[in-house]
């Protein structure tokens, strides 16, 4: 059992490099590197320290949902850390660079939701909940040096969580084969990621059932107004100050922003 004193100074470290803007050591070195209930109690000290000092949690993202990301990190399932109001960049707008450490851009569908999801949790039970579905772009951080991650350090530190960029487009969900939708990401005009739907966890909304049935088994059912990232729809791609992101998602139009 790793005692809470190991948990604090792992969460210590993490707020550390966010506020000094210099990446740390890996988490693991503390808490391990297999024990992920230990690496959401740290995450859940900075989520609950953010929200004490005035942050508005507005959903969640999902992560590890490829499976090739999550034989890279010895996982089977993926994670979860929480959105922030604070962190969403208008379609268009831009984001300092020097506020996210080592940041990188990936392409997503994301679902905001139009009422509770509780009672038995199914894919046709998930859809009935979505209020509409819209493209993304999660900007994902690491405050581990080098991206240097495993499994316990990506949880311990919100799932890797950053900004996030919502499209304009909404679609109905019951209208649009999530499976099959395919994702261009440009960097500068150039392509530098592609995939689709299928990539994430086998169909983004599979994500989010998981997402859902984790978070019924908490005692917090995903509400009303949530939105929730479901998963990266092809690689992600590193960015820095001037570098501007576009992707396109076939049926969500385009979705972008720039590193100021």
């Amino acid at each position: 059992m790793i005692s809470q004193e190991v948990i604090e100074a792992a969460a210590k470290r993490l707020r550390n490099a966010q506020e000094t803007g210099l990446p740390c050591a890996p988490v693991r070195e503390l808490i391990g590197d297999s024990d992920i209930a230990a690496a959401y109690a740290v995450q859940k000290i900075n989520n609950d320290l953010r929200v004490a000092d005035g942050g508005r949690v507005v959903g969640l993202k999902i992560g590890l949902t490829s499976l090739a990301v999550q034989k890279q990190l010895g996982v089977d399932q993926p994670d979860f850390g929480l959105l922030f109001a604070d962190t969403e960049v208008k379609n268009g707008g831009g984001v300092l660079a020097s506020t996210i450490l080592q940041p990188k851009a990936e392409a997503e569908i994301a679902f905001v939701m139009k009422h509770d999801l509780v009672g038995e949790i199914t894919e046709e039970t998930a859809m009935d909940a979505i209020d509409y579905v819209v493209g993304a772009i999660e900007i994902v951080g690491s405050r581990v040096l080098n991206w240097d991650i495993r499994i316990t350090d990506t949880v311990a530190d919100n799932a890797s969580a950053s900004h996030f960029v919502l499209g304009d487009v909404r679609q109905d969900v019951n209208e649009m084969d999530l499976a099959a939708v395919k994702m261009q990401l440009h960097k500068n005009g150039d392509l530098v990621s592609e995939g689709v739907g299928a990539a994430c966890l086998g169909s983004p909304l599979k994500a989010l059932v998981w997402l859902a049935q984790t978070f019924a088994e908490l005692g917090t059912p995903l509400k009303a107004g949530d939105i929730v990232l479901s998963g990266a729809l092809g690689p992600m791609c590193a960015g820095e100050a001037g570098d501007t992101f576009a992707a396109s998602i076939e049926g969500f139009g385009t979705v972008s922003f720039t590193f100021e």
